[in-house]
């Protein structure tokens, strides 16, 4: 990383102190994998109608999963100074926990490239958990989205990491 300061761990500054995308050319090329989760909480009511079909706007889970997809894809272009990256899976996938009237949603990216996807998975559950609250909004709006995490990410020189919950 030449020319790239290390500020308490950050690597996303020039030695001026101004942020550039961090230079992963000398990295080797891996495969790397990364896994997130997050919730959407809602009335059981709200839960029911997702689980039923009967939300007005569609297969609320099939759309969710569809735009946690692209915004993957799109991460680059949402969050500054991420790198493009030529990802070969993602995947999401939905659930309902009628227990915690709850979306749970997972998605994990997978790539062979210089630098990790935590992002990309990161992203997926966010979009896919704003998507189910667009499309469920007309009858709660006091669902809440929460407990975005990495859970897992495997690949590169930092190695692997499983979060411990």
């Amino acid at each position: 990383m030449t020319g790239t300061k290390r500020v308490a761990g950050f690597t996303h500054f020039d030695d001026d102190g101004k942020a550039v995308m961090v230079d992963v050319s000398d990295k080797d090329v891996t495969g790397r994998t990364a896994t997130a989760r997050g919730s959407v909480t809602m009335k059981p009511e709200t839960l029911r109608l997702i689980e039923q079909g009967g939300v007005e706007k569609g297969d609320v889970l099939g759309v969710a999963r569809l735009a946690g997809i692209m915004a993957a894809k799109r991460t680059p272009d949402l969050v500054p100074l991420c790198h493009p990256l030529p990802l070969t899976s993602v995947a999401v996938d939905l659930a309902c926990d009628a227990a915690r009237n709850a979306v749970d949603i997972t998605a994990t990216c997978k790539l062979r490239g210089r630098t990790g996807v935590e992002m990309e998975a990161l992203t997926a559950v966010a979009v896919a958990a704003l998507t189910v609250y667009d499309m469920c909004k007309a009858v709660d709006r006091g669902m809440t989205i929460g407990e975005i995490r990495l859970t897992h990410k495997a690949g590169g020189k930092s190695g692997t990491f499983t979060r411990e919950d």
